[in-house]
Order: C-alpha cells, then structure tokens, then sequence
C-alpha cells in the first residue's frame, strides 16, 4: 500500500497590528504648526519662539504652550489653538518619505495599521485624509505611556515612532518598539530609551517588517 505523504509545516502568525504616531513619524508637520503658532502668537499677543516650537514636537500642546502663557490660561488657548490649527496646518504640511508605503505595507500583509498620536483626534484625521494615508483607525489626545491604553484595547505587537515618549508608549504596551530619527530625537536617544529597533526614516520599514513577519514565523516551526 503506498505511503500518503505527510504535508510539510508551514508556519504562520497572525498578521501584525502596527501602530504609528503622526507627527514627525509619518507626516512632517512643522510647516503647519507652525503656521498655526504664529496665528495665535498674532492673535493673542504672546511672543512665541515658533522655530524653537517645531524643534522639539511630540508632547501634548498644552506642555509647549505653558512655555509661552501663564499656568490659568493654558487650557483656554489650547482650545483655541486646536480651533484654528485646521485653517494654518494642515495644507502646508507634507507626508514624510515612505510613510504611504509603511502603511500600505502593513496591510498587504493582512495587518492592521492605527494611527495613535498626542494630537486632536480630527485634526489628524484631517492631516491623513489630505495626504492620502488610510489606516484603519486613529486614536488621539495620548502621549508617552499614556498611548499604551490605545495600543492594548487594539492588540497591537509593533509600534513606530520618532520620539523617546513614544518608545515608552511602546515599552508600556509591550510592543516593539520601531522608532525612525525624522523627529527631535537622535538613533542614542531613542536607543538609551528602549527602541529595539531603530531607522533613518520609513522607506525601511516595509522590508524590516517582511524580514520581522519571516523571522517571526520560522521561530514557530
């Protein structure tokens, strides 16, 4: 009786959820804030540095605007400024080299891509729309450890980022931790953070995920 042969192994995992902050990650939004910082700078009156702004973005507003205006006033021209930012910022601010295809990548791959950022939630849906970059879902108004909440409810295994609040947001989240240098923060200073992974700008990314996905299936076997 002739022998059946066995079928052969093939291992899988199940497709990644990658999740991605905004700013300085996947668009280049210093033209528009700062834009937006000097409308308010115009409107309120308030001297405000706005070169000195865009050199260090990530954290919330309200962090850089108590920089510029007393502690009780904050809060109110934060609102103010998430008001006028669609006007200001976001024409003006480009997508970063491979930020589309990073993405796109993610979901050829059966993956899901979200979006997890500091910023007002429909003012980053409008900077993706206006650029053409469609993940499945965007979560704003967290920062740092803060974006693990988002990370965990969407189960996602891979996080990018530019800035060392986002590494932790990653480590919180035990997520890997992919960071690129297109932001404030240098390859030792998101190393020294946690980043387990670290590159030049997005244009890598599709292939260092392929290799992760491969390299991640062959430890099942």
């Amino acid at each position: 009786m002739a022998l059946m042969a066995s079928t052969p192994h093939v291992p899988t995992i199940a497709p990644p959820t990658v999740g991605f902050d905004l700013d300085m990650t996947l668009i280049d939004s210093r033209p528009g804030i700062k834009a937006a910082y000097r409308a308010l700078s115009a409107e309120t009156g308030v001297p405000i540095d706005c070169d000195l702004v865009v050199s260090r973005l990530g954290p919330p507003v309200e962090e850089e605007l108590a920089n510029w205006f007393p502690a009780a006033e904050v809060a109110a021209t934060a609102d103010r400024y998430r008001e006028i930012y669609p006007e200001y910022a976001i024409t003006p601010s480009p997508a970063l080299a491979g930020a589309r295809e990073a993405v796109a990548a993610v979901r050829a791959l059966g993956g899901r891509a979200i979006v997890v950022t500091a910023k007002h939630e429909p003012s980053a849906k409008l900077h993706l729309a206006h650029l053409g970059i469609e993940p499945d879902t965007v979560i704003g108004r967290l920062w740092a450890e803060g974006k693990a909440q988002a990370l965990l409810e969407h189960g996602a295994r891979i996080y990018v980022g530019d800035h060392t609040g986002d590494v932790r947001g990653a480590r919180a989240a035990d997520c890997l931790s992919v960071a690129v240098t297109t932001g404030p923060c240098d390859a030792d200073e998101l190393r020294e953070a946690g980043a387990d992974v670290v590159l030049p700008d997005l244009t890598g990314f599709p292939a260092w995920l392929s290799a992760w996905v491969a390299s991640s299936a062959a430890r099942q076997v």
